[in-house]
Order: structure tokens, then sequence, then C-alpha cells
């Protein structure tokens, strides 16, 4: 039997303490994650409110586009300056007056009076939201290494699928139970509750850090990347309802030039010994620029397949809004049982699993396009059932091993410009694939709401296939 003497110096930690110091670091998660969930949330959850919106506020067809898309386009131009801000004058700081500025915009969208107040407040959300995004990536990535990093990636991706799948629903409840009549509102009134308690929670329970060199704000660099990010997302979400004017393909002309012109500036501002916005050394790690296009082409097949799947259950089956988003919860169900295996198979299998997240998603939305083949606008909805669930797993699949394998290689000190290209890419890749999919699924209306959704699935199934095979190009494995 053998003794061990203990050095008085250095006593032993009294029962309990280890455990609460080992859970004391995944206190911020959730702190960092409500305002992720927000965020997100608020992305999809407008879609069911939009037609009492409009009813409410007798609003124009040009405003209701407005209240769906200027969140989108506000929040993709500023993303890249949110996670830079943070990295200069400290992410906790940035997250923390993000929260505060998107829990008051939500509060001016749930009291608005008319459409222009609304679409205001909408676009100041859409502001907040790229402050806020950037930094919650940023913080995961600098308080957590190895194996716990995965892990808080991987609630991250669960953060955003459920916000996203369950939006569907949570508008759908809130609008059939009108809670103090409130109607609409009560979509945007939700954040309050949420953002107070996070802000309070935030100072106590999340470490602040910054970038070890706190250069000079790189004003140039702003100004060109939200430029040449306007001169996309701008026409794509503007172009279909205004019959694609001349204005709307000059713009998107000139931004790759505007885009091109602020590579040039930020490597001429690196070689000089500056703080760019986007560090040029990160496209040379190995699989960053594969992953980064993977981003913005899994992206694309976000947002325009929820929106098309509403469109499709309410406007051509005739479900209420609480109907349709019942129908939601099959996805949400999936995509919780695969991102819980997510994190563990990404750390065994690397960049294979996004692979067979992808092709899952794909076959997911084939098995929708069949269903909908045979049963149209009518017969029993369960016969989509199978491929809603093949959807979930899929995206569950393939959420957190992209964010894994593409930030596994960061420096801390490029935490911020890091997360905030891949979370534009992200919002980018969502404004695309919705003016791209709704170029095609309102193209086919004339010819009925099943054919529509049957080509916007089908286009979906090729984008997610293309997604496969950029992994070739990724990390194969993540890092820590």
């Amino acid at each position: 039997m053998s003794t061990q003497t203990l050095d008085p110096i250095s006593p032993a930690p009294r029962p309990g303490l280890l455990a609460r110091t080992l859970a004391s670091r995944w206190l911020p998660l959730p702190v960092v994650l409500a305002g992720t969930f927000m965020v997100v949330l608020d992305f999809f959850i407008v879609n069911v409110a939009l037609p009492s919106i409009q009813s409410g506020l007798h609003t124009s067809s040009g405003a209701l586009e407005w209240v769906a898309a200027g969140y989108g386009l506000t929040s993709a131009v500023f993303l890249i300056t949110g996670g830079r801000l943070g990295d200069r004058f400290g992410r906790r700081r940035v997250f923390a007056f993000g929260l505060a500025l998107f829990t008051l915009s939500s509060a001016a969208c749930g009291v608005a009076g008319t459409p222009t107040v609304l679409v205001g407040g909408r676009l100041v959300q859409g502001a907040a939201a790229a402050l806020l995004m950037p930094n919650v990536l940023s913080l995961i990535g600098v308080i957590y290494t190895g194996a716990d990093r995965v892990r808080a990636l991987a609630a991250y991706g669960m953060a955003m699928g459920l916000a996203a799948v369950s939006g569907q629903l949570i508008g759908g409840l809130l609008i059939q139970a009108n809670p103090a009549g409130l109607t609409w509102r009560s979509c945007f009134l939700i954040n309050l509750p949420i953002g107070l308690l996070a802000l309070v929670a935030t100072p106590r329970l999340v470490p602040e850090s910054s970038a070890p060199e706190r250069g000079r704000a790189d004003a140039a660099g702003t100004a060109l990347v939200t430029l040449g990010l306007t001169a996309i997302v701008l026409p794509l979400v503007e172009g279909r309802a205004r019959g694609w004017p001349l204005w709307t393909w000059i713009s998107l002309g000139l931004a790759p030039v505007i885009l091109g012109a602020f590579a040039l500036q930020q490597r001429r501002l690196a070689r000089r010994g500056g703080a760019p916005l986007v560090t040029p050394a990160l496209f040379a790690a190995p699989g960053f620029t594969a992953g980064l296009v993977a981003q913005l082409v899994f992206w694309c097949g976000q947002a325009s397949f929820f929106l098309i799947l509403s469109l499709y259950l309410q406007q051509g089956r005739g479900l209420s809004a609480l109907d349709s988003g019942l129908v939601f919860t099959i996805l949400a169900v999936s995509y919780l049982a695969a991102s819980m295996r997510a994190p563990e198979l990404t750390e065994r299998h690397g960049r294979r699993v996004l692979a067979v997240g992808s092709m899952v998603l794909a076959a997911g939305h084939a098995a929708l396009l069949a269903a909908v083949l045979i049963v149209g606008v009518s017969g029993s909805a369960a016969v989509l059932v199978p491929g809603l669930l093949l959807v979930g797993a899929g995206m569950g699949l393939g959420i957190t091993p992209l964010a894994t394998l593409i930030m596994a290689g960061m420096k801390p000190e490029d935490a911020g410009a890091t997360s905030g290209v891949l979370a534009t890419a992200q919002n980018v890749g969502n404004s695309i694939g919705v003016a791209v999919i709704g170029v095609v699924f309102f193209g086919a209306l004339n010819h009925g709401f099943a054919h529509a959704f049957e080509l916007g699935v089908g286009v979906l199934a090729a984008v997610l296939i293309a997604v496969a095979g950029l992994t070739r190009l990724m990390p194969a494995a993540a890092r820590s």
C-alpha cells in the first residue's frame, strides 16, 4: 500500500470545489447563446408574422419586403466590422452593446405604429445583430480550447438550428394565443425578457478579452466592405420585386470591383503593419478559403428552404400559422437528435461528418420533391415526414462540423476577424439563397405552389451536393 505526502503549502482541494470550478467555465456559454438564439429566431419568426403585420399596419408590399429583408441587409454588411470592433474594444463589451441595442430595437418594432418605424427598427436590429453575432464566436474561440471548444461550437450550432426550425412554431403559438391583444407585436416583444436577463448576466459571467495589439480602426476598409456587400445584397433583396431594373445589374456588376479594391487595400494595410478588418494571412491557412465558400453555399440553402416551405404549407396547403409551425417541429426533433451526436462524430471523423450531413440534407430535399410530386397541395401531410426528418438530421450533422472545421486553426488574436468573415458569409449566403430560390419559386408559381416548391427543393438538393464536394478541400480533422 503506497502513501502520499501532502504539501502543506498546497492543501488538497475541498470536496466539491473541483466540480464547481469545472462547472463555472461553462457559465458564459448560455449567456452568449441566448443572444445567438434571439438573433436567429428574429430572422425566421417574422415569416409567420408578415400577414398580421400587413393587415395591422396597412403596409404596402414594398414595406413588407423591407420588414423581412432589411434585417438581413444591415446584419450582413456590418458583420466583419462588428468582429473587429470586438477585437479592438473588448469582445464582451461589444457583445453587450449589441445585445442592448438589439433589445431596444426589438421594443421599437413591438410598439411601432407605422410601417416606417417598423422598417427602421428592423434595420437597427440587423446592425445590432452584426455587433453581437461575430463576438459570440470570438468569445467561444478564446474561452474554450480543445474538446471543450468543439462542445461549445456544437451548442452554438444547436442554438442556431433550434432557433431557425422553431421560429415558425413560436411565432404561430404567439399569434394564436394573442397575449394582451398584441398579435404580431409579441413576436418582437418576446426578445425583451431574454435580452434583459442576458444583459444582467453578461458582466457577471462572461470574461472580457481583446486582441493583444490594438491598432487604429480601419475606416477605409470598413467603408469599402460595407459598400461592396451592400452592392450585392441590396439588389438581391430588391431586384425581384422591382422587376430587376438596370440599377440592380449595375450594382451587382460593381460589387466584385469594390470587393477587389477592398482586398487590395487590406493587403497594403497589412504590409504596412496596420490592423486590417480581414487579416490576409487567414486565407493562407489550409482549407480556410474552401471552408468559407462551403459556409456561403451551405447557408444559401437554409433561409431559402424555410421560406418556400412556409409558403407551400400556408398558402399552398392553406395551413394556419400554428399548424405550419407544428410541421416544423418534425425538423426540430431530428435536428436536435443529430446535433447531440455531431460533436463526438466531428472529433472522430472530421470533415466526413460535414460531407455526410450535406448528402443527408440533399436526400431530404429529394424526398420532399418526390412526396409533393405525389400529393401536390392536397392529401395527407404525413407523406412529407420522411423528407423533413432527413432535412433536420442533415442540418444537425452539417452546422456544427462546418463551424468547427473552419475555426479549428484559429489564432486567438484573429478570433474577431475569422468569426466576422464566417458570420458575414452566413448572412450573405442566406440573402443570396432567398433571392435565387425566390426567383425560381415565384417564377414557377403560375403553375401552382406544388410545382414551384418542387423546383425550389430540386435546386437546393444540387446546392448541398456542391457543399459535400467542397469538404474535400477542407481540413480533414478538427484540431484543438
